[in-house]
C-alpha cells in the first residue's frame, strides 16, 4: 500500500494511500459461462444512411464491420484471461441488426435473450450494441525549403490531418434476474497525419488508418472488460501531529514511513487525562488501523474518537470507513 505523508496544517498532516475499489459492474456469482454477440451491424433500413456517411467522411463501409469484429475479439480475449468465468463463447453465428442511428438500440427482449442462452448453454450475454466511427479531415499547405543538388528552393508541403473517433456501446443481459447489468459507452480517438508534395500524396499517406482503427477497437473491447475488475485509487487522510511529546515523536516516525512505531506512541496517548489528546490519539489509531488494512478496527476507533471525545474529524471519518466497509463487502462478493 502506497503511503505518502504531506504537510496539511499546523495540527494535522495529510497522507495518501491506495485503496481497492470494487469493479464498476457486478456480475452475479451464478454467471459462469458467457456469450458475446455483435448487435451493432445496421439493418437494411439504416444501411443507406450508414453508407452515405462513409462516403462523405472518406471511409470504407466495411471499416465499422472490421472494427466491431475487433472490439468483440478484444472483449472476448480479455474475459477469457479473467478467472472469474469458466468459459467465454463468441457467438458469431447469431446475426443481429440494429436500426438505431443514434444512441443505444432498444434492448433485446428477455424471450430472445433466454432463448439464446438456452440454445448456446450460456448464463449471460455481453452484447456490442453500437459501433461507429466518425472521421473529420482537414488540409493545410505549408511553405518549406526543398533540398536539391543545386541548393534549397522554396516549395509547398501538403498536410492532411484525419481525426477518427471510435465509439462502442455495450450491454450485459442477465436472463435469470431479467436485469441489464450494465449499459456503457466507450470512446477513443485516433489522430492520423499524412504529408506530401500534393494533396493526393498527403492523403495516401493516411493509408494506415484502417489498421489503427482496428487496433483501437480491440483496445475498446479490452477496456470494457476492465469494468468487471477491481481497481486502485488514491485517497487522502488527515492525522493529528500535535498534542504531546509522543505526538511530536510519532510525527517524525510517520514522516519516514515508520507507521507501526508511530501507532504504538498514539496508542499510549489514548488513555491521556486530556480528553482532547486522548480523542486525537483514538482518531490516529483509526488511521493506523486503516493503513494496516483493518477497516473494522479503524471504524471502532473512529467511533470512539467521535462518540467519546467529540473529535470532529472523526465524524466524517466514520462515514468514510462505513462506506469503505460496504465496498470491501462488495469486493468479497465479486471475488466469489
Amino acid at each position: 500500500m502506497l503511503i505518502l505523508p504531506v504537510l496539511a496544517s499546523c495540527k494535522t498532516n495529510q497522507l495518501f494511500l491506495n485503496v481497492i475499489e470494487p469493479a464498476p459492474v457486478t456480475v452475479p456469482s451464478y454467471v459462469k459461462i458467457i456469450g458475446v454477440i455483435n448487435r451493432s451491424m445496421p439493418t437494411e433500413e439504416t444501411k443507406v444512411f450508414d453508407a452515405l456517411e462513409k462516403v462523405f467522411t472518406l471511409e470504407g463501409v466495411d471499416l465499422d464491420k472490421d472494427g466491431a469484429s475487433e472490439a468483440i475479439s478484444g472483449l472476448s480475449d480479455e474475459l477469457m484471461g479473467n478467472k472469474r468465468f469458466a468459459e467465454v463463447k463468441t457467438l458469431n453465428d447469431i446475426d443481429f441488426r440494429t436500426s438505431a442511428l443514434e444512441g443505444f438500440p432498444t434492448p433485446l427482449s428477455w424471450e430472445i435473450v433466454s432463448q439464446i442462452c438456452s440454445e448456446t448453454s450460456t448464463d449471460a450475454l455481453f452484447s456490442l450494441e453500437k459501433f461507429d466511427t466518425d472521421t473529420h479531415v482537414s488540409y493545410a499547405a505549408n511553405k518549406v525549403d526543398i533540398q536539391t543538388p543545386i541548393g534549397n528552393i522554396p516549395g509547398i508541403e501538403h498536410e492532411a490531418d484525419m481525426q477518427t473517433q471510435v465509439k462502442t456501446g455495450w450491454r450485459i443481459y442477465d436472463p435469470a434476474s431479467k436485469n441489464i447489468l450494465d449499459e456503457y459507452v466507450y470512446e477513443e480517438s485516433i489522430q492520423s497525419t499524412g504529408r506530401g508534395i500534393n494533396p493526393l500524396v498527403a492523403a495516401q499517406a493516411l493509408s494506415g488508418r484502417k489498421d489503427a482503427v482496428r487496433q483501437v477497437s480491440n483496445k475498446a473491447g479490452q477496456g470494457y472488460a476492465f469494468r468487471l475488475l477491481p481497481y486502485k485509487i488514491s485517497v487522502s487522510r488527515d492525522y493529528f501531529v500535535k498534542g504531546s511529546n509522543n505526538f511530536k515523536t510519532a510525527k517524525r516516525k510517520a514522516q519516514i514511513g515508520l507507521w507501526d512505531e508511530a501507532g504504538e506512541l498514539w496508542k499510549k496517548e489514548t488513555g491521556n487525562s486530556s480528553s482532547k489528546i486522548a480523542g486525537r490519539a483514538a482518531y490516529n489509531m483509526a488511521i493506523i488501523s486503516e493503513i494496516n488494512g483493518d477497516v473494522d478496527a479503524a471504524l471502532v476507533w473512529a467511533q470512539k474518537a467521535w462518540g467519546d471525545f467529540n473529535i470532529k474529524l472523526a465524524r466524517d471519518y466514520v462515514n468514510i470507513l462505513q462506506n469503505r466497509k460496504n465496498k470491501n463487502n462488495l469486493l468479497r462478493e465479486q471475488e466469489n
